[in-house]
């Protein structure tokens, strides 16, 4: 039943998109597009933030970016809460040289949002390179009109050869 309304939802979207594909016009911009693309860029810039926090090692400006109840799940599958993350940094356990990010996909809905992204990264955890590049997905709430992640996940891309 659902994946029926997902379908129909699906067709009547094309269908207005259509003739504006077809005849070489741009859709119409609604007030909801133009929110939705302002929050696109809101949490795109915090990721950015969040990366140049991680080189700084800048424990202070993450700290109210992630929920009390935050949690982490690395490339090797270990969940981490937000005091171990913030620990690892502040410590220098964690330590980050360069980190981008890029192709991000945001999806949201009301007050939450799912963005994925590519990061590419230099760096290293306990000694050991951490170096490459990683899928991420973030989870992120809207509180009080702050947006804060509450959680995160990390798997780590095939190298090339």
């Amino acid at each position: 039943m659902n994946r029926m309304k997902i379908i129909l939802a699906s067709l009547a979207a094309v269908g207005l998109v259509m003739p504006w594909i077809l005849f070489g016009q741009a859709g119409p911009r609604s007030a909801t597009t133009t929110k939705s693309t302002r929050v696109e860029q809101e949490l795109i810039k915090l990721e950015d933030g969040w990366n140049d926090a991680l080189i700084k090692g800048d424990v202070a400006f993450l700290d109210p970016l992630m929920t009390e109840d935050y949690m982490d799940t690395d490339p090797c599958g270990a969940i981490e809460n937000k005091a171990k993350s913030l620990a690892d940094l502040k410590s220098g356990d964690l330590k980050y040289t360069s980190a981008v990010n890029g192709q991000y996909k945001v999806h949201i809905y009301e007050n939450a949002a799912v963005l994925n992204y590519l990061c590419t990264v230099k760096g290293k955890f306990q000694g050991r390179d951490i170096s490459g590049q990683y899928r991420v997905t973030d989870f992120w709430v809207k509180r009080a009109d702050q947006w804060q992640c509450a959680a995160a996940h990390l798997s780590k891309m095939a190298e090339e050869k």
